[in-house]
């Protein structure tokens, strides 16, 4: 996939373990599974802009602040 998919993946575990969430939690909050968000966070998955959201809401934070890449 491409680093672009790779760096939001990143951003997604991040957040995700301040939070101290599972990926099976998160999965269920943001009502996908949780082998997507596996997916995703290993940068194997593109994802679509609704799912973005549902995922950003899952973590209550914004949007924006999970294409921020260093």
């Amino acid at each position: 996939m491409s680093r672009i998919c790779e760096e939001f993946g990143k951003n997604i575990r991040k957040y995700r373990l301040e939070k101290n969430l599972s990926q099976e939690k998160l999965a269920e909050i943001a009502g996908l599974h949780r082998t997507y968000i596996s997916d995703i966070e290993r940068g194997k998955r593109s994802i679509s802009l609704d799912n973005i959201e549902k995922v950003a809401n899952a973590l209550d934070v914004e949007v924006f602040k999970l294409f921020i890449f260093n």
